[in-house]
């Protein structure tokens, strides 16, 4: 057995802890998450410009929003456009496409590209916005296994 020094450990990074968004309207951001991801709240207040914040919860995502009034996000071609740029999107696992689809569908949140599921090597996503705008990616692994051909 070796003993391995400090240079040689891993912090052991077990998964990504949250995202913190800046909301147009918490509240259809919250009734939003809720519906269509089973996002609850766990958390609110207020901050000290004296507008609302939350953490909503889903399994280990958690989602810190904090309300803007009349924010407008720009997406990632306007961004472009001014020389910036930001994240493009972010990524939820899900495991019941089904029980997706029949939400998305019974709430009217359209699909961002194309009419269905876009395939990848060994995953399938399709795209949704939120409320404010940002581009969520609802992912399904093969067998729920994350992947990579270089890894196999």
């Amino acid at each position: 057995m070796t003993s391995s020094t400090a240079s040689e450990r891993r912090v052991g990074v077990r998964c990504l802890d949250h995202l913190n968004l800046t909301v147009a309207d918490l509240e259809a951001t919250r009734a939003f998450y809720a519906r269509v991801f089973d996002f609850t709240e766990v958390e609110h207040g207020v901050d000290d410009d004296g507008l609302p914040w939350a953490i909503l919860q889903s399994g280990d995502a958690l989602l810190c929003c904090y309300e803007r009034p009349g924010y407008r996000l720009l997406d990632r071609v306007a961004r472009k456009e001014r020389g910036e740029h930001g994240i493009a999107h972010f990524a939820l696992r899900l495991l019941d496409l089904p029980e997706f689809e029949r939400r998305r569908r019974a709430h009217d949140v359209p699909l961002s590209y194309g009419d269905g599921l876009i395939r990848y090597p060994r995953s399938s996503s399709c795209y949704v916005r939120d409320p404010t705008g940002y581009a969520i990616e609802v992912v399904f692994w093969d067998d729920d296994r994350v992947g990579f051909a270089a890894l196999t």
